[in-house]
């Protein structure tokens, strides 16, 4: 790992839960975190968060953090695309519910994603996401932590 890597936020759908995480952990580690949005984002005064703001759009805050993104990096996403091409950079991916996307899994998420694509443009309704959890938040917060103590090593190293 890269002693340098930094942690992209896809920041419009991140829980606040989340982002409150990330602000601490970009503190006691002092690790970049840079939140990409298509809207203005308040954050912590820090030299370690900044925000980014991109014009609306869609896959605009997405196509960005694509570009952006170098190996090792981290980024915080939802997005199912966005974490393919992030990992096919060689960054890691990471769901704000904690699932930590790999190359194993990312043809079958891709894959489900699409069959519920199809499925709501036929008009089923596939009902929304389950409800964001303090067990939610502690599964990102642990995988958080296992990247970090990576860095840390690598930071050592």
């Amino acid at each position: 790992m890269n002693a340098g890597a930094q942690i992209w936020v896809d920041a419009d759908a991140c829980p606040v839960a989340i982002k409150e995480i990330l602000f601490r952990a970009a503190e006691r580690e002092q690790v970049s975190v840079t939140l990409v949005a298509n809207q203005f984002l308040r954050t912590p005064p820090s030299r370690f968060v900044r925000s980014l703001q991109v014009p609306g759009g869609f896959d605009v805050a997405d196509n960005e953090i694509a570009q952006r993104v170098t190996a090792d990096d981290l980024v915080i996403t939802q997005d199912i695309p966005l974490a393919a091409q992030v990992i096919a950079k060689g960054a890691l991916a990471m769901h704000p519910r904690g699932e930590l996307y790999t190359r194993d899994t990312i043809a079958q998420r891709l894959g489900m994603r699409n069959f519920m694509e199809e499925l709501r443009g036929a008009g089923v309704d596939t009902g929304g996401p389950a409800a964001f959890h303090a067990r939610d938040k502690q599964a990102f917060a642990n995988q958080l932590d296992s990247w970090l103590a990576r860095l840390r090593q690598a930071r050592k190293a």
